[in-house]
Formats: structure tokens, sequence, C-alpha cells
């Protein structure tokens, strides 16, 4: 019984890296993981529909929003648009934006120079500001997808920020 509760408890600590490497191998996920350096691309005559999509995880006090919800985007042409937070607690707040691209398998294609999601965002009380991203979609992308989603889910960090800071 010990080592079955023993297995057990290790299987729930292997099981996200396990699923990250297996998602990794496979091309799935849906995340961009980190910034991209500005190239110069051909841009393409072709038109992609990106969808922006906000949520935020449970009773997080945030308001948050894309300022443009969807954007007609040629390959290869950078694009900025922003996105709209605000506190609406009496609390300071951490929170840290979690991106996901869709379809996952284009998630590679979706190549973002500037984002929140970068780090960390510290909101205090009753305050918000523009977040910009500023992002292409590689020309190299299947010639097939016409449209794809940028969403982003804002998580409320703020006692695992204090406990770091003591």
């Amino acid at each position: 019984m010990v080592l079955a509760a023993v297995a057990m408890f290790a299987f729930g600590f292997a099981i996200a890296p396990f699923y990250d490497a297996i998602c990794d191998y496979v091309g799935i996920g849906g995340r961009v993981k980190e910034a991209s350096k500005e190239q110069v691309y051909q841009a393409d005559t072709r038109e992609i529909t990106v969808e922006f999509v906000t949520a935020v995880n449970g009773q997080m006090p945030l308001e948050f929003r894309a300022e443009t919800t969807k954007l007609k985007v040629h390959p290869g042409q950078y694009y900025t648009v922003n996105f709209y937070a605000e506190n609406t607690s009496e609390q300071k707040l951490v929170g840290r934006a979690i991106p996901s691209i869709s379809p996952a398998w284009a998630s590679g294609h979706f190549k973002k120079t500037e984002c929140f999601c970068f780090s960390e965002q510290t909101f205090e009380p009753h305050k918000g500001r523009q977040m910009p991203v500023r992002f292409t979609v590689d020309p190299s992308v299947q010639a097939d997808i016409t449209e794809m989603a940028l969403a982003y889910t804002f998580f409320d960090i703020t006692e695992k920020t204090q406990t770091i800071k003591k």
C-alpha cells in the first residue's frame, strides 16, 4: 500500500513535464513561450483572420479584454494590437497571462516580438493599462490556414509572488 501511495505521488509530480514533452514531440499545445526577433519577411497576399480571446481564471478581480477582437492579417507583415486590463479590487494584484494559439499546429508560425505575457504584470488597486502585443504570421504557414485565434488566460499569482519575497 505504501509503495502504491508513493508511486501515485511521484506520478503526480511527473505528469506535467511528461505532458509537455509529449506535446512538444507531437507538435501540439499551441503555446508561444518566448519573444521572436523581428525579421523581414516577404509579405504574403493571403489574408488570415486572427481572433483575440481573453479570459480570467477563477475569481481574479481583473477586467481583461482585447481592444480589437478580430483582425485580417497578411502573413509576413507585422501588426500591433492592444489589450486592456484593470484591477477592480482594493488590493495590489500580480498576474500572469498564459497564451494559446489555435489551431495548435500553426502556433510555430505565430511570431510575437512584444507581449505582456512574457513577464508577470502588477496592477495597483483600481488602475488599468493598455498592453501591446506585436506579432506576425510567418508566410510559411500552411496555405489552408485562413483563421487563427490568440487566446490569453490571466492567472492570479499575487500570493505566490508574496511568498517568494518573504
